[in-house]
């Protein structure tokens, strides 16, 4: 018996399915760990939900940003932006009960064995106010998934945008949990930059950097931030190595901490 951590699909079906073999998935006595953007930009989004949906009894996950865009275009409240591949998924016979299924996933599991979320967590936080806040926000995001993801016109300096704050409202909380990669102090997120961490604006170190979060005592993975690539920084361990950009798809086994990659086989597209 096993756990595997799994890094971003991103609709890379085939990759996904040879690292299953690679890592001699067994759906009987094996479980896997997913840290969101299951889907979008490569193209088989769809197989990838039906695969998750049929074995989730197997299956821990978490919601990512992208995970997030596909629900809010089947409520109506987003756009389709350029390089989404969600079409065949939202037309799809089986979308409504595949997507009610994956509105009700968590955006933080914590457990004896580690942590998973998509993005990151604010290092003021830790691990315990981190998973207060994401319940927090889970109810609020079941109850009113389409006011939830719909995008404010205008960027707001308001209460709901209070980021730093102990207990931001329910858009500041997704946004961070989905959304982070770089904080300027331990309690003041920056969630608008994408590259990697040496061309960080100055001032800028990425999340799990700040002592406050250094100092927790399990294993946290996350996912995210393709730049960034498979890393192991402290309690930290970023899975997404950019499969769906041209890189690889990584499973770290809990028990032992062997990692294990498969190069991508779905193509790549131009990376965010």
């Amino acid at each position: 018996m096993a756990t595997y951590a799994v890094g971003d699909i991103h609709g890379c079906f085939e990759t996904f399915q040879a690292l299953l073999g690679r890592i001699r998935f067994d759906p009987v006595r094996d479980d896997i760990w997913l840290v969101g953007d299951l889907v979008n930009r490569g193209p088989d989004s769809l197989a990838v939900l039906r695969w998750i949906h049929g074995h989730r009894d197997r299956v821990s996950m978490v919601l990512g940003n992208h995970d997030l865009h596909l629900l809010g275009r089947f409520h109506g409240v987003r756009r389709a932006r350029a390089g989404d591949t969600l079409e065949e998924t939202l037309r799809a016979p089986d979308a409504e009960g595949l997507l009610d299924w994956l509105r009700l996933r968590p955006l933080l599991v914590s457990s004896n064995s580690g942590v998973l979320v998509h993005a990151g967590i604010l290092p003021v936080w830790g691990v315990d106010t981190a998973r207060r806040l994401a319940r927090k926000a889970e109810r609020e995001f079941r109850a009113e998934p389409a006011r939830m993801l719909a995008k404010p016109r205008k960027v707001s300096s308001g209460p709901q945008f209070d980021y730093g704050s102990e207990s931001p409202a329910t858009p500041g909380i997704l946004r961070i949990l989905t959304q982070l990669r770089c904080c300027r102090s331990p309690s003041e997120p920056v969630l608008d930059y994408t590259g990697p961490p040496r061309e960080a604006p100055a001032g800028c170190l990425p999340w799990f950097s700040f002592p406050p979060f250094r100092r927790i005592r399990r294993t946290l993975f996350f996912g995210h931030w393709a730049q960034l690539g498979y890393h192991r920084n402290g309690p930290a361990v970023c899975l997404d190595s950019g499969c769906v950009y041209g890189g690889s798809l990584t499973a770290f086994r809990l028990e032992d901490g062997n990692v294990v990659q498969e190069s991508s086989r779905d193509g790549s597209v131009e990376n965010e």
